[in-house]
């Protein structure tokens, strides 16, 4: 936010002002009461300490001094974007499978528009539920072994809930360190008690719960895959541990839907594990190609959900356009593998390549891959050497990471081509070169 700043006349000399003109001639003199209002709003004004939080903030400083974040892309085809006049390689984004400019999900979100319109007007439990709504919910049920699913307008929204709606006060939830935000949000909404286990360890894990409130009900809460590290939970053994304590399993499956398992149907298809996890929740942004989120799980657990999740009950719901987006993405899915073939073979090179190059990837599992560089030192630099090189990464530094873990973010595509992954390479060896 600017400052006020008091300047004279620049065409004037110091000290040489002339005085400004009043509008009348003999101005009537103000009253006490308005002198005083006058005052009193201006003391006001300069006490407001969410506004002076907001002006000194050292982060929000940060951010605009060396601009790593909400840069805006000009244009977009595939995994080429224009930033600044110049065409640049995308390696941070979360389409996976690459079907956000496949012919057929395009046409299925304009037809969809065209018939349908631009929006619902209102919340899936008032005036906006509608046919497509149910159709693509039926379809993702199927696809991940569930009776039943429900979607929201974000990713966000879907995964927040799960943990708020169904955790009470009194409730222990066991929660990976590691969490996405959105389920820690979830979490401090729930006002149940939270215990932490160290990333992905079930003996950490049994540790906890051992110390717990046995009598407690008790919500076992783990992402799929984790993106920031790349990890595959552990969840055959984190799972037998939680059904000893009873728990209530939730799974965030976001970047693992698209991704593992027999034709992407995720984390859980992937170890043969439909039946030990109670909710699976993600987002539609990703391998589906669009905007939004869902919940899986029993037909009774879906209901409650319906009945009881504010997220739900009060939030707008999703377009026809974006429905219809994923609904074509999960069909092509299933029609198509190749894509899924093509994003396993990218991420094989690019981690052969990384490695031959001695960059920490952090042991990362999946498409999702991490370059650790240890300090924000040394992770601006090495950004900054990629952007002039023409390819766009995403910077993460503590506290969003673990000390120590700052690093570059990268995710590759089905659709990076080889041309593009030597051009990646090149740039890599570049930007070692600058640290």
């Amino acid at each position: 936010m600017p400052r006020n700043s008091r300047r004279g006349c620049g065409a004037c000399p110091a000290g040489t002002e002339k005085p400004r003109a009043f509008p009348f001639a003999n101005p009537a003199p103000l009253s006490p009461s308005l002198i005083a209002a006058m005052a009193l709003s201006f003391f006001i004004k300069n006490k407001k300490a969410v506004l002076n939080r907001c002006r000194d903030d050292y982060a929000t400083k940060m951010r605009l001094k060396y601009a790593p974040y909400y840069l805006v892309m000009e244009s977009q085809k595939d995994t080429t974007v224009r930033l600044g006049g110049r065409d640049m390689i995308m390696l941070s984004s979360n389409d996976y499978l690459g079907l956000s400019f496949h012919p057929k999900v395009i046409e299925a979100a304009n037809a969809a528009t065209r018939k349908w319109g631009t929006s619902t007007n209102g919340a899936r439990s008032s005036n906006g539920s509608r046919a497509f709504h149910v159709e693509l919910e039926d379809k993702l049920a199927a696809f991940l072994g569930k009776e039943a699913c429900h979607i929201h307008a974000a990713g966000y929204l879907s995964v927040m809930t799960t943990v708020a709606t169904f955790a009470q006060k009194g409730d222990v939830i066991l929660a990976d360190k590691n969490l996405h935000s959105c389920l820690w949000d979830g979490i401090r909404l729930s006002l149940a008690t939270v215990e932490r286990f160290s990333h992905n360890s079930p003996d950490d894990l049994r540790e906890v719960l051992s110390a717990s409130n046995l009598d407690a009900a008790k919500l076992l809460v783990v992402e799929g895959v984790y993106s920031m590290e790349g990890h595959i939970a552990r969840l055959p053994e984190l799972t037998d541990i939680g059904e000893e304590y009873g728990c209530f399993t939730i799974l965030d499956d976001a970047h693992g839907f698209g991704v593992l398992g027999r034709q992407g149907r995720g984390t859980t298809e992937h170890f043969g594990l439909n039946d030990k996890v109670d909710l699976i929740c993600g987002s539609l942004s990703k391998s589906l190609a669009s905007t939004g989120g869902y919940v899986a799980g029993s037909r009774e657990v879906i209901e409650y959900l319906r009945t009881n999740s504010k997220q739900t009950i009060f939030s707008a719901a999703i377009s026809a356009g974006q429905t219809a987006a994923a609904m074509a993405a999960l069909e092509i899915m299933q029609a198509e593998p190749q894509h899924l073939e093509r994003l396993w073979a990218n991420t094989k090179k690019y981690k052969t390549m990384l490695r031959g190059l001695g960059l920490d990837i952090w042991d990362s599992e999946t498409p999702a891959v991490p370059i650790v560089l240890g300090s924000k030192e040394r992770v601006y630099p090495f950004w900054k050497a990629l952007l002039d090189k023409g390819v766009f990464t995403v910077m993460s530094i503590a506290p969003a990471v673990p000390a120590g873990k700052d690093l570059i973010r990268t995710a590759i595509s089905a659709m990076h081509t080889e041309e593009q992954l030597e051009k990646i390479a090149e740039a890599m060896a570049f930007a070692l070169k600058k640290l």
